[in-house]
């Protein structure tokens, strides 16, 4: 620590549970208003910034680097619902995207159509230019954003704080002007009525909990919308949609574990929604409408005596699980995650030996049909459905990509199981899919359980030779990190680093049973699995812990905190995004954003003195010890509501107290954005750059990109991922 290290006052706050004391001398921080907190913050910031004013030439040249392989002016690929192909444009020197739409050529029209960046669209309509409502705003996020049924009105909202509330607005597409509709402090969703008189949307309670559904009747004042649904339970969230179909609208109330759907025909939006079936602890479940043999029915996806979940059939007027008849049957081995429905096909998204896949099943007058799963040759890849935009929608739309094939937009003929490639994801510079490599190691855990990793390198890097290595994790909310291709980590690839990520307990790649195992009281198999994988990337000599470095955020920077108490000789370095490092203060204050909600998650340690000291045992801020850490950059949002600032501030404060050695410990705090980092696309790529940059200083990579040692590139849609006719 030099003399220029900020070095926050210590005021000692004495916390009391159970009879186990704690005491926080830097709670004082949690004052977002205080001048002395502001101060305190900016006084990091310039720190860091004098710490790493060394990197700007290569932060600059790694932000070059993704500016120049991103195609800055393109499109996304047309999705159809009813009259219109809807898409969205970004263009060349623009932070967000454009939202536009065409008119469909014939009622029997699937084709998108061909659309090139740049050219102009016969008949095209501007929905939505994001850049001009973000005008003048340091930051902007689009929330809501779905137009009415009839195609004439536009309802979207937007963000320009970071914190996550949205201001809902009304255009009609008939003039272009805004109505003097207005609804503030919303969440992000939107639904209209199906006569679209009507807007129903989210509001979230004083801990940012989505607590209440209301009803906007368009043309009134906001003050007149009538509360729908309020969820009283301080352990549910609560969320309105409605059925591919439009024939019913839903609310959804759901804990981490519990599940209860309410549904209303879209014909009477001002009628009584219908719960249908009541909640029952620890069961979880989701209704999508389908006609089947010319019959409503609702299909279930549950998990009532099916730990991976299963699907089930029922009548409209469903009530207990017990109606319900099997479609899907429960498995140990695949975990069912999705299900979507058109008029003809029913869509299943499920998880298989850690990777995810789609099986299609028809829907015709003598019921469902045998599903079929798309096949793909890839040894790693993720393809996953988008839902359907139109019930009349005759083509599956998927999402393939692999670490080294970039994404691919694929209609999928559940008829005749032809896969035709709508885009792949352009990268420029000649990037060739055959320049790198993607496999996939199986890792020991502590406990003996197989952990899988997925490595991805240049092609031209010796494997097990010892080199720089990125290890990622996350490990929570049974949320999976699956293979996709990034532009940003060429940067790092390219300076002859190895990408590495870890699939931890607590995600959600392996099943159900995987996620239960890396929560509530057996949370430190994440952690212990992030560190086995650490140690087998440096004993089968992969890296070095020299040269290996370790990222993670929001719940995957508490387990970046956690290894740095647990294993700090494995890493040079360690960062950590918005990270969830002060756990256990949190989750004992049910007055703080999403805490009651958490606990299924976390376990109460307000109520239950073994969860207390569980998360005490383990918790980064309350851990840490005089001992030789590696250099750690923290980097956090003033205005997040997932996981606060002062988390990280408090957790570098310490450290920096207590740590010995020499290793840079940074903290940077943005200003202006939210949980997801900046809002705009060359900030983001700005953002990446920085810490890419300080992974490539601290692991000791090549600064210059290695050259390749091979021919000229092939065309950048080669690769081995889904193609037409296959």
């Amino acid at each position: 620590m030099n003399a220029n290290t900020p070095v926050p006052a210590k005021v000692p706050v004495k916390r009391t549970h159970h009879g186990r004391t704690f005491i926080d001398n830097y709670e004082w921080l949690r004052g977002k208003d205080s001048a002395a907190t502001i101060s305190y913050l900016e006084a990091e910031n310039a720190h860091t910034t004098a710490e790493t004013a060394h990197l700007a030439g290569l932060r600059e040249q790694i932000f070059t680097e993704i500016k120049s392989r991103t195609q800055e002016t393109d499109l996304s690929v047309p999705t159809r619902r009813g009259g219109y192909w809807r898409y969205t444009r970004t263009v060349e020197g623009k932070q967000y995207p454009v939202m536009c739409r065409v008119a469909v050529s014939s009622h029997d029209d699937w084709t998108p159509p061909t659309l090139e960046p740049g050219v102009p669209v016969e008949g095209e309509e501007l929905l939505l230019d994001c850049n001009e409502v973000a005008a003048g705003q340091e930051f902007f996020a689009l929330g809501g954003f779905t137009t009415s049924l009839d195609d004439q009105l536009l309802a979207f909202s937007t963000d320009v704080v970071g914190n996550e509330r949205y201001t809902v607005r009304v255009k009609d597409l008939r003039t272009g002007d805004l109505l003097p509709d207005r609804v503030d402090n919303t969440l992000h969703g939107l639904t209209w009525s199906a006569d679209s008189r009507y807007l129903f949307y989210t509001t979230v309670d004083v801990t940012w909990r989505p607590d209440k559904v209301w009803r906007h009747a368009l043309g009134s004042d906001s003050a007149d919308d009538i509360v729908v649904h309020h969820e009283r339970d301080d352990r549910f969230w609560t969320g309105v949609g409605r059925t591919t179909s439009d024939r019913f609208l839903v609310i959804t109330s759901a804990s981490k574990v519990t599940t209860e759907q309410r549904v209303l025909d879209a014909s009477d939006p001002t009628g009584d929604f219908r719960v249908v079936m009541a909640r029952r602890e620890g069961v979880e479940y989701d209704l999508e409408h389908a006609v089947i043999g010319g019959q409503d029915a609702f299909l279930v996806l549950h998990n009532h005596h099916a730990e991976n979940f299963a699907l089930g059939r029922g009548p409209i007027t469903l009530t207990t699980m017990d109606e319900l008849t099997s479609v899907i049957d429960h498995s140990d081995a695949v975990r069912l995650s999705s299900h979507s429905t058109s008029a003809d096909t029913l869509v299943v998204g499920l998880r298989e030996d850690g990777l995810a896949k789609v099986r299609v099943f028809g829907l015709g007058s003598d019921g469902i049909g045998a599903g079929a799963d798309v096949q793909v040759d890839e040894e790693l890849f993720t393809i996953e459905p988008h839902g359907f935009s139109d019930w009349q929608q005759p083509l599956v739309r998927l999402t393939y990509s692999s670490w080294v094939t970039p994404d691919t937009v694929v209609d999928y003929s559940p008829v005749g199981g032809e896969r035709l490639v709508r885009k792949r994801q352009i990268i420029q510079g000649g990037y060739d899919p055959g320049d790198y490599v993607q496999t996939r190691e199986w890792v020991t855990a502590a406990d003996g359980v197989q952990v899988p990793i997925s490595i991805v390198h240049r092609k031209d890097i010796e494997p097990r030779s010892g080199s720089p290595l990125l290890l990622y994790g996350y490990g929570a909310y049974e949320i999976p990190y699956d293979p996709t291709t990034s532009i940003a980590r060429l940067s790092l690839l390219d300076r002859g680093m190895v990408f590495v990520a870890a699939h931890v307990r607590g995600g959600g790649e392996m099943g159900r049973s995987w996620y239960e195992q890396g929560k509530l009281l057996q949370k430190k198999n994440t952690f212990t699995d992030f560190i086995a994988c650490a140690e087998h990337l440096v004993d089968t000599g992969w890296t070095t812990p020299r040269r290996q470095i370790a990222l993670g955020g929001s719940a995957g920077g508490l387990l970046m905190g956690a290894v740095a108490n647990l294993a700090p000789q494995l890493f040079a370095g360690i960062v950590a995004q918005v990270p969830f490092v002060d756990p256990l203060t949190s989750i004992l204050d049910p007055s703080l954003p999403l805490t009651v909600i958490e606990w299924d998650e976390w376990g109460d340690p307000l109520h239950d003195a073994a969860v207390y000291d569980y998360m005490a045992s383990y918790s980064p801020y309350e851990n840490v010890t005089a001992t030789d850490y590696p250099a750690i950059y923290a980097i956090t949002s003033l205005h997040d509501t997932r996981v606060l600032y002062v988390e990280p501030a408090k957790w570098v404060a310490k450290l920096r107290e207590v740590a010995t050695g020499a290793a840079p410990l940074l903290f940077k705090c943005e200003m202006s954005a939210g949980h997801g980092g900046a809002s705009g696309r060359y900030d983001a790529w700005r953002e990446a750059a920085d810490y890419y940059a300080w992974i490539i200083d601290v692991s000791g990579a090549h600064h210059p990109p290695r050259p390749l040692a091979k021919a000229p590139p092939t065309s950048p849609e080669a690769g081995s991922g889904p193609r037409d006719g296959q």
